[in-house]
C-alpha cells in the first residue's frame, strides 16, 4: 500500500498563498483514490487556508506543526505541548535586534504545538513585504547563518529553514521526521513530496530516512508536484 505524504508550502501551493483553483480540482480526485496526508510547519488554520477545507478533510491525516499537532479531520489526536527555553528566546532576539532588513511587521517569534517560527521580516507581512527579504536574503544568506548558529549553541534544539522566510525550531527529532512513527511499523510504501529537501531544509528530515521502496521527491513549485502526479497517475 502507498502513502502519499506532501508538504504544503512551495510543494501544493504558492508559499504562504492559496492552492491553484485548477491543481485543487485535480488533487481532490487524487485524494478520492489514494492514501494522502499532508505534513507543514504551519498551524491548522493556516492550512485550512491554503488548501481548503474539503481537501483538509480529505486527507487521512494532516500533520501540522510539523508532526506535533495531528489531525483526522476536525478531530485532534495528537499534540505535543512544548515551551521555547528562555535562552534561546533570547538569541533570537538578539539576532533579530542585529539584522540589518528594515521591515519589521511584528510576530518574529511565533509559539505553535511543539515549535516556534521564527521570522526577521514577520508573521504579518504582506507578499510585497517577503518579496523584499526574499530578494535581500540572496545577498545576506541570513536564515541559513542563523539556523547554522543557533544549532551549535543549542545542541538539545533543531532549527532548519521553512517555507521562504523563517526558520522552525524544534526539540532535537521533533520535526517532520517524528510522523514515521505512524508508518514504518507498517511497513507501507511512502511517496513524499517536498521543496525544502536540501540539508538544513525542514522537508531533509524526513525525505533522508525514507529507504526503498519509500522514495521523497524534491520540487521547485507545486507545478512540478503536478508534473509528478500526472506522471504516476
Amino acid at each position: 500500500m502507498i502513502h502519499y505524504i506532501f508538504d504544503v508550502d512551495g510543494t501544493l501551493t504558492p508559499s504562504r498563498g492559496k492552492m491553484d483553483e485548477n491543481f485543487s480540482k485535480f488533487f481532490f480526485d487524487f485524494c478520492t483514490l489514494n492514501k494522502v496526508y499532508l505534513v507543514t510547519g504551519s498551524d491548522r488554520a493556516k492550512t485550512i487556508e491554503q488548501v481548503g477545507n474539503v481537501i483538509y478533510g480529505m486527507c487521512k491525516r494532516v500533520y501540522n506543526c510539523s508532526g506535533s499537532d495531528v489531525y483526522i479531520g476536525d478531530r485532534n489526536i495528537y499534540r505535543h505541548i512544548w515551551t521555547l527555553p528562555d535562552l534561546a528566546r533570547h538569541f533570537l532576539e538578539q539576532c533579530l535586534e542585529e539584522e540589518d532588513f528594515n521591515i519589521r511587521t511584528g510576530n518574529h517569534i511565533e509559539e505553535r504545538p511543539g515549535m516556534v517560527n521564527y521570522s526577521v521580516v514577520g508573521r504579518n507581512a504582506t507578499q510585497q513585504d517577503r518579496d523584499a527579504f526574499i530578494e535581500w536574503e540572496v545577498f545576506n544568506g541570513s536564515r541559513r547563518r542563523t539556523a547554522n548558529a543557533f544549532n551549535i549553541m543549542f545542541p538539545a534544539l533543531q532549527a532548519t529553514i521553512g517555507g521562504e522566510t523563517g526558520i522552525d525550531i524544534t526539540p532535537r527529532g521533533s520535526d517532520k521526521s517524528q510522523i514515521l512513527r505512524d508508518f514504518y511499523r507498517k511497513r507501507d510504501e511512502i511517496i513524499f513530496f517536498g521543496d525544502a529537501m536540501s540539508e538544513g531544509g525542514n522537508d531533509y528530515p524526513l525525505g533522508k530516512l525514507l529507504q526503498s521502496p519509500s522514495k521523497a521527491y524534491a520540487v521547485d513549485n507545486w507545478n512540478h508536484t503536478w508534473n509528478y502526479l500526472k506522471v504516476l497517475t
